[in-house]
């Protein structure tokens, strides 16, 4: 262990010998357990000592352990970087020429991974001395290079020569690069350099090197090793290509060098690259924008067809042998022609994109051959041909596909075929065979499939979403033809895997997001014929609603038919309707805008379809139906498909805008001819729905369905989620149905249920509580006064707040309230309360005040008797964080000043029963669950104090009562940190959520009322002061930085304001 303070700089022979038994015994001790961390030790102070440049190149050429030479050239390379500055100019230049002369000479007989290193240390040192090189010196180094690449000493060497220029690349490319402990600016120059002055130079290369030795191997000529050495060139211009190329690069004055166009600092943003549209295309492609300068080398036609005959001879010559396909000779050919097909930019004149269609035709008649006709192709792989031809045949549509507009795309292979249909019938045949796949082909059928989807949707969604592009009718066609086929293939697999066991994995929510994914894509897929694609699930959904009749009795088993209604509905979601997150969903515009005008808006496909599944929610009420046939699931399918298309086509709120959806706009009055009314799309759509149509019918029904869902299948708990998270929020979400739902009988039923505490009802979990609380409540935006809208949150909250007086003032409460069923009633009737809290609107804000009230006693009874139950303690504070904050905007003098005395007698309370019961120090698992209960409960209390902080800057309430003075804020939220600091240890602090939020209360607090810390105590001053000296040792917040340059300026005018009692803070503060 004493090396650390060895040196190596001398020729002294004997030191060389034994440093390198010790690193060799170092290497032998990793591979035991025992000694692995003393060899550890020995190779990292090894690495650490003086100069060990000499002892490392001793090494290097004398051991015969592989591992004691790579951890010599690690040491090595750290060393050098390490010492850089001491070194001089000749050292640097030999140093680097050592190492290149290292991997070229001994390149047949030395392990691949020694080489590998070896050939990254030497790239690190030539970046590092990248820009005090002057032009001589790298000209001088490359040429050494050049005559490696080129074969000059040898086929071993020369596969060592690329492998070095393959590590150059990379280590200039910033995504790739090591860190050497330089500026951004250093990497961003180099990269700059390196662009402008060699990547050309390197391409050329190895062009030149795949060119000598593949003729030779197409002569039947070539070795293994040459071989491997045309692979190794490929894979350098396919590695060049995906440089992250800046633009059009010029060398201004002084030899700085500036970007032509739009460049991007790949160290502080993404890739860089444009991203044209695509459901997440970018994981499959990603374009090549080189600049003109590269246009001889790269889209001149000798070249490309050079390449393309070079892999149709390969693929020739290796036609028996089927492992030929993924040789690295074959995969580095594909993968240079994909990253050709992605070439774009001002690489191609400007010639109205003659010359870049004219590329695009040359690559995909060749990609072509890979991919047609797909049932052989298919068949092919089925037989044991390996996939990866078809793989990289698919990423090069995906290519092609980004950069063309479907029209273009459609015409590449004309007069000779449609590319539009090859890419049909090769997703058919790819969703054909995911059908059938079993587990170990799964991955392939489903990358194939992913790639296919992604060209797709290149294809029919844009990047500018504003400029609709056409779909030629090929590929109406085409894209009827592959939704047909996927849902025939998807119905099989429903009704083949009816009587599967569910899946309870940890994956499972994975599994629902990917499903989800897939069926959007094919959603966009069958939008593009809507006239094919919608009557046909319309179609499918009405024969299964009629086969689910034929079931009863026990004639046949339904479960296979609710399998594939299950999926009928999930798919005819995704393709009525966008999700709409964060947006005001829409009818999507492919189906308005390719339907024709009809006299009859029944015959609407979307409306078909939408009354389909109307009738099967109708078929769900019926209690006899619904026990014999339907299904949990089945349900779950239905209350999801509504939630989803309620949003979209109930009564839309802007019905009557827009030229062809106003009934009295001159275009309708057009419409009105002697033979009767002409409907287009959108107008069809709102006499089937629309508030003036049968809206209001169908909106019964709706709610019908989400009230059985929740009364008539108790246990069912994913059904009571979907209809409380998604259904019933779908339905309150605009007032003008919230207008009709009040006074809709089902809705009526609902609210008396809940406001009386149904059981059905009570034994939900919290979350759908509070979701339904406040649904309910804000059902009320409905009403037309508000008058009526705070009696109608009266009538829902009241009784739930007499229920928690009445258990809070039973005599017996301290036995009766430990008992399971009144904590679970607690929990439950605190938990409506804060859906109610968070439902609030200026109309009902009144009438939820009140009950909050009502309530302020009771609650701080039950903060004193479960003041050791941890669940019901957080749900409390919870829900009065939620009031807190949708009430203190809004109240007078006298209601802010009754809510600022709850608040802190809150605390108090809190801080009784909690004190010294939150500190850590006295447990080693700082994420025990008592512990993270009381981290969960100081958080909430200092989101209470923020939404107090808040009423001095939103303040909604009306100045007429002048008698009563407002409340001091600041001195309340001081008064309340003062009660939780002790309670907030440094322990922890030590959670980041925790220490963030306090120090920002902090700051905001300093900043907005300095002169309030001058009236604090001193003990509560001093404490303050202790966790502003955690938070400058520990966090590297900004906002507690912030805090402690507040306090500073605050703390001179605080009496005992010195800074002597606190020296370290002082300290601190006074080197921000």
């Amino acid at each position: 262990m004493g090396m650390e303070h060895e040196t190596y700089s001398g020729g002294d022979l004997g030191s060389l010998q034994d440093a390198m038994q010790l690193v060799e015994q170092a290497c032998l001790g990793l591979q035991e357990p025992s000694s692995r961390a003393a060899a550890e030790a020995t190779l990292l102070a090894f690495r650490r000592s003086h100069y060990p440049i000499q002892a490392c190149q001793y090494i290097l050429e004398h051991s015969h352990m592989a591992n004691a030479r790579f951890q010599a050239a690690a040491a090595l390379q750290e060393a050098a970087l390490r010492e850089w500055g001491f070194f001089r100019v000749e050292e640097k230049n030999n140093l680097r020429s050592y190492c290149l002369h290292y991997v070229t000479a001994r390149s047949e007989t030395l392990e691949a991974y020694v080489l590998s290193k070896v050939s990254a240390v030497a790239a690190v040192l030539m970046k590092r001395g990248w820009l005090e090189m002057v032009a001589t010196e790298k000209e001088a180094f490359f040429n050494e290079v050049k005559q490696a690449v080129l074969g000059a000493h040898g086929l071993a060497a020369q596969r060592s020569g690329i492998a070095f220029v393959e590590s150059l690349v990379s280590e200039f490319a910033p995504s790739t690069a090591s860190a050497i402990g330089l500026s951004v600016e250093f990497h961003e120059h180099c990269r700059a350099s390196l662009e402008l002055d060699y990547l050309q130079t390197f391409y050329a290369w190895g062009q030149d090197t795949a060119v000598t030795v593949a003729e030779r191997i197409l002569q039947g000529l070539g070795s293994t090793l040459e071989v491997n050495v045309c692979a190794s060139a490929l894979r350098l211009m396919s590695q060049l290509l995906c440089w992250e190329f800046q633009g059009t690069l010029i060398r201004g004055a002084g030899g700085v060098i500036v970007v032509g166009k739009t460049g991007t600092n790949a160290f502080s943003t993404s890739m860089g690259r444009e991203n044209f549209g695509g459901r997440r295309s970018g994981d499959h492609t990603t374009l090549v924008q080189p600049g003109p300068a590269w246009q001889n080398l790269l889209i001149s036609p000798n070249r490309i067809h050079w390449l393309l005959e070079l892999y149709t001879r390969f693929r020739q010559c290796a036609s028996d042998d089927k492992s030929w396909i993924d040789s690295p000779l074959a995969v580095s050919t594909r993968q240079l022609i994909v990253q050709l097909c992605s070439l774009s930019g001002n690489i191609f004149p400007s010639d109205g994109g003659t010359t870049h269609e004219q590329h695009m035709q040359l690559l995909l008649s060749a990609v072509t051959t890979w991919l047609s006709p797909p049932e052989a192709v298919i068949s092919s792989i089925k037989s044991g041909k390996s996939e990866s031809e078809l793989i990289d045949g698919c990423r090069a549509l995906l290519s092609i596909a980004t950069l063309s507009s479907p029209s273009s795309f459609d015409q590449l292979l004309k007069p000779l075929a449609s590319t539009l249909n090859l890419l049909s019938s090769l997703t058919q045949e790819v969703i054909k065979k995911c059908g059938q796949t079993c587990d170990e082909e799964q991955t392939w059928t489903e990358e194939t499939l992913e790639i296919l989807l992604d060209t797709w949707t290149v294809l029919l969604q844009p990047a500018d979403l504003s400029k609709r592009i056409p779909f030629p009718p090929s590929g109406v066609e085409a894209a009827a033809a592959v939704f047909q086929t996927f849902v025939d293939t998807e119905l099989r697999v429903a009704a083949a895997s009816a009587h599967d066991e569910g899946d309870g994995t940890e994956q499972l929510h994975a599994a629902i997001a990917a499903r989800d994914e897939r069926l959007g894509a094919f959603a966009l897929i069958a939008r593009a014929a809507p006239a094919a694609s919608i009557p046909l699930l319309a179609e499918l959904v009405t024969q299964h609603c009629s086969l689910i009749h034929q079931c009863r009795g026990g004639r046949s088993d339904p479960t296979p038919i609710l399998e594939e209604l299950h999926w009928l509905l999930l798919m005819s979601g995704h393709v009525l309707a966008d999700p709409g997150d964060g947006e005001t969903p829409v009818v999507p515009e492919s189906i308005l805008a390719q339907i024709s005008f009809t006299e009859n808006p029944s015959n609407h496909p979307a409306v078909l379809l939408s009354h389909s599944a109307i009738t099967l929610a109708q078929q769900s009420l019926d209690g006899g139906l619904r026990a014999e046939i339907f299904s949990s699931r089945l349900m779950e399918a239905i209350v999801w498909f509504f939630s989803r298309w309620a949003d979209t086509y109930l009564m839309p709120a802007d019905a009557g805008r827009g030229p062809s959806s106003t009934p009295s706009g001159h275009e309708s009055d057009q419409q009105h001819t002697m033979a009767g009314t002409h409907y287009d799309g959108r107008n069809a759509l709102l006499a089937a729905f629309g508030e003036q149509g049968n809206g209001k019918a169908v909106l019964e029904t709706l709610l019908q369905v989400g009230v059985t869902s929740l009364t008539s299948w108790p246990g069912e708990r994913n059904l009571h989620e979907i209809t409380c998270f998604q259904l019933l929020p779908s339905l309150v979400r605009r007032r003008n149905i919230c207008a009709h739902i009040v006074s809709m009988g089902a809705w009526q039923e609902l609210a008396k249920a809940f406001a009386f505490q149904d059981l059905a009802l009570l034994v939900f979990a919290a979350p759908i509580q509070r979701a339904l609380a406040e649904t309910l409540c804000r059902s009320a935006s409905g009403m037309e006064s508000g008058d009526n809208t705070n009696q109608y949150v009266k009538d829902l909250m009241v009784p739930i707040a007499c229920s928690l007086s009445d258990l809070s003032s039973r005599p017996d409460l301290k036995n009766f309230a430990q008992q399971p069923d009144a904590i679970l009633m607690v929990c439950c009737l605190i938990e409506r309360l804060r859906g109610a809290a968070r439902a609030v609107m200026p109309r009902s804000q009144k009438a939820i005040f009140e009950v909050g009230a009502a309530v302020m006693e009771p609650l701080l009874i039950f903060l004193e008797v479960y003041k050791n139950q941890s669940a019901v303690v957080y749900a409390l504070l919870k829900y009065v964080v939620d009031w807190v904050d949708g009430q203190v905007a809004f109240l007078e003098a006298k209601d802010t000043a009754i809510l600022f005395n709850f608040c802190v007698r809150l605390l108090q309370i809190y801080s009784t029963h909690n004190i010294g019961k939150v500190s850590l120090s006295t447990s080693k698992n700082l994420l025990t669950e008592s512990q993270t209960e009381k981290y969960k409960d100081l958080r909430a209390l200092l989101q209470l104090l923020t939404n107090l902080s808040s009423k001095d800057l939103v303040d909604f309430a009306s100045d007429g009562n002048d008698e009563v003075e407002n409340p001091d804020v600041a001195q309340v939220v001081y008064l309340g940190l003062h009660i939780i600091n002790p309670l907030i240890s440094v322990d922890l602090l030590k959670y980041p959520k925790l220490c963030r939020q306090y120090f920002t209360l902090l700051a905001h607090m300093l900043e907005v009322y300095p002169e309030k810390i001058a009236k604090l105590s001193t003990e509560a001053f001093g404490h303050i002061v202790g966790t502003l000296d955690f938070g400058l040792r520990h966090q590297g917040s900004r906002r507690t930085w912030y805090a402690c340059c507040k306090h500073t300026r605050c703390q001179c005018s605080h009496p005992g304001g010195s800074f002597a009692p606190f020296p370290k803070v002082s300290l601190a503060v006074s080197l921000v």
